[in-house]
């Protein structure tokens, strides 16, 4: 189907151009131009953070009472509903997604937070403290989670859709006015929510969508209207957020990289791992940063795991990603592809063993596409183990106890997921909790990532969380009032 895309910049109710031109968007699968993007400059970026600012000030959305506020967010949310197919037709041409990822991790997973945040923000979550006899006085204290201001969200190019909402809504219900600012990569998955805003009605400068370059980034990073960032990224660039945003003092939310490792006991359903395993690594070519690409694998089993993925791996179909039958699609730029090579031949110069993959694939001409490759008998403190990829590239360890896979799997900067799969459950249970990461998935976890369960990282892979009641609140300022009960 043809794209519908938004090619306006959205700034305090208004569609405008952006100040510094256009920039071609391409398809990754096929290096094509799908079309071109505004790019805002900074006084487009001024713009935006005064009409933020300003609706928070003076506007009606913080002041008006929740359910008003989720009524015109289900309009929000209807107007989505009836974009889906041209909403998951730009995700497969603009991110490379392919059909089940765009339909299930990004649409579907994205729409089921959506509702989880409205169903909490409809709860009043103000609470009264204990009464408490305070020398001759009895006393108590009203909390109350007020919005904290203009909230800047940055988002990246892996999961945009899904990502856009999983910030944007729970800052919007909350009482917040947003600036959000898609990648440079994937634009039109940012500039559509200028269209739903309208649609829904949600007052101007409330919601606002820009783009631009590195300066544009860094204004809406140090801005002081500004409150709030909250980030996905590389932890390289969350450390130069965080200089940004010190000075004057801002609340962060930062989602940032992973070096997932997965635990394979003696125990485990082989055929379970392998699947599990080879996810880990071909899900999106890579692109994810809580994907398992560290496999740590008991000894007594790590031949038959290494057969078997490498049996596995030669059969993944890569492709373009509009066609269903696709499992692996490309990377999102040349880029990315480069990269992948480098580690590629860090990993041969480290004495890990190349078992599949390594190059580019010969019968794809076009795209940006990388074979799914692993390496076994790899060191954990080599640069393969260590380093956040971002590409379609895992590594097989051997362990011999289960206090040494929990010194593996701990034995790195990242802290953002970790995954054990055994047939003792309990075990697994006492080693997840031994294990420093925010989430830890036994057996596959729940399936999906629950709307309930706040995520996040530790170390490296940043702090705050998103999802759950913890990432609606992360939008909030606790507030308390304090008088005599008696």
């Amino acid at each position: 189907m043809s794209l519908n895309l938004q090619t306006k910049l959205y700034v305090g109710g208004e569609f405008i151009n952006g100040g510094d031109g256009i920039e071609d968007v391409v398809n990754p699968a096929t290096e094509e131009v799908i079309g071109h993007a505004p790019v805002g400059s900074m006084a487009d970026a001024e713009a935006a953070v005064s009409a933020a600012y300003d609706a928070f000030q003076n506007g009606p959305w913080p002041r008006m009472g929740r359910h008003e506020r989720i009524s015109i967010m289900q309009k929000f949310y209807a107007a989505l509903e009836r974009r889906k197919n041209e909403i998951v037709a730009l995700l497969i041409a603009e991110a490379g997604a392919t059909v089940a990822l765009a339909t299930g991790a990004q649409w579907s997973i994205g729409l089921k937070h959506f509702r989880y945040y409205m169903e909490q923000a409809a709860i009043d979550h103000t609470k009264m403290t204990r009464l408490e006899v305070t020398g001759s006085t009895v006393g108590t204290s009203v909390v109350r989670y007020d919005p904290v201001g203009v909230v800047s969200v940055v988002t990246p190019y892996n999961y945009p859709f899904m990502l856009n909402l999983v910030k944007m809504v729970p800052a919007l219900l909350m009482g917040n006015c947003v600036i959000l600012k898609p990648s440079p990569y994937t634009p039109f998955a940012g500039t559509l929510f200028g269209d739903i805003a309208e649609e829904a009605g949600l007052p101007k400068g409330v919601l606002n969508v820009m783009t631009g370059g590195l300066e544009v980034s860094r204004f809406l990073t140090s801005d002081k209207r500004i409150r709030l960032v909250t980030f996905t990224g590389s932890d390289v660039v969350g450390a130069a957020i965080m200089q940004q945003a010190a000075p004057t003092l801002k609340r962060l939310v930062m989602e940032l990289g992973g070096k997932s490792a997965m635990i394979v006991r003696p125990d485990a359903n082989m055929d379970l791992a392998v699947h599990a395993g080879l996810r880990g690594f071909t899900s999106h070519a890579g692109q994810g940063c809580a994907l398992n690409t560290r496999h740590l694998v008991h000894n007594s089993i790590r031949g038959e795991y290494v057969s078997r993925l490498k049996e596995m791996a030669g059969h993944v179909k890569l492709g373009d990603p509009a066609d269903a039958s696709t499992q692996m699609g490309p990377l999102i730029r040349s880029i990315a592809v480069e990269r992948s090579e480098k580690y590629t031949q860090l990993g041969l110069d480290g004495g890990a063993k190349l078992m599949t993959g390594g190059r580019r694939p010969v019968h794809l001409s076009k795209g940006y596409f990388f074979e799914p490759t692993f390496f076994d008998d790899v060191d954990n403190s080599s640069a393969i183990a260590q380093e956040e990829i971002f590409g379609p590239i895992a590594c097989v360890i051997g362990y011999d106890t289960d206090e040494q896979a929990i010194e593996l799997a701990n034995d790195s900067e990242f802290a953002l997921a970790n995954y054990i799969l055994s047939a003792d459950v309990g075990r697994a249970y006492e080693m997840a909790q031994q294990i420093h990461t925010g989430r830890c998935a036994i057996n596959g976890g729940a399936g999906t990532q629950l709307s309930d369960e706040p995520f996040g990282g530790n170390l490296r892979s940043g702090f705050g969380r998103e999802n759950g009641l913890e990432g609606l609140l992360e939008f909030t300022n606790a507030n308390t009032i304090s008088f005599h009960a008696a």
